[in-house]
């Protein structure tokens, strides 16, 4: 059975996206782009657009209940990442970061101290999220694709 891309498409950055249309189509890679708002994409039969409502994680779970072994799911989503990684999948981010059975617990640990600071008020003058996603993070990105791309 062919592998599957699951991209948590709300709030995948403009330049990632282009960049996974040209593999995809490229390689005829079964695609969802899941988000809670219609996106356009090129009309290809390995595209599908997947619009779920409204509401805190339901691209996620959506994206979980379908994800399989093997499957590639693209998200900045921590927990949305140790749950498809659970299920066997792959998990990249729009940074290029791979993540896996080796490093998703750590992070899933450094994302919940950052959200417990945050609930606690400690991280208010800390400046806003992130940095950019700039071009050494899309590079990145792009040659994890590939790795992937080619294991399948």
């Amino acid at each position: 059975m062919p592998k599957t891309i699951w991209i948590d498409a709300d709030a995948l950055p403009t330049k990632n996206r282009e960049i996974l249309l040209k593999a995809i189509l490229k390689h005829n890679i079964p695609t969802y782009f899941v988000a809670n708002r219609w996106l356009e994409l090129p009309r290809r039969k390995c595209l599908k657009m997947k619009v779920v409502s409204q509401g805190f994680d339901k691209a996620d779970e959506w994206i979980v209940e379908q994800c399989g072994e093997g499957d590639l799911i693209i998200t900045s989503d921590i927990p949305l990442a140790d749950d498809a990684i659970a299920k066997g999948g792959s998990v990249l981010t729009p940074r290029g970061r791979e993540l896996n059975t080796n490093n998703i617990k750590p992070a899933v640990e450094a994302r919940n101290r950052r959200e417990d600071a945050r609930n606690a008020g400690l991280l208010e003058n800390m400046g806003g999220g992130p940095a950019p996603i700039g071009q050494r993070d899309i590079q990145q990105f792009a040659n994890a694709l590939d790795r992937w791309i080619r294991r399948y």
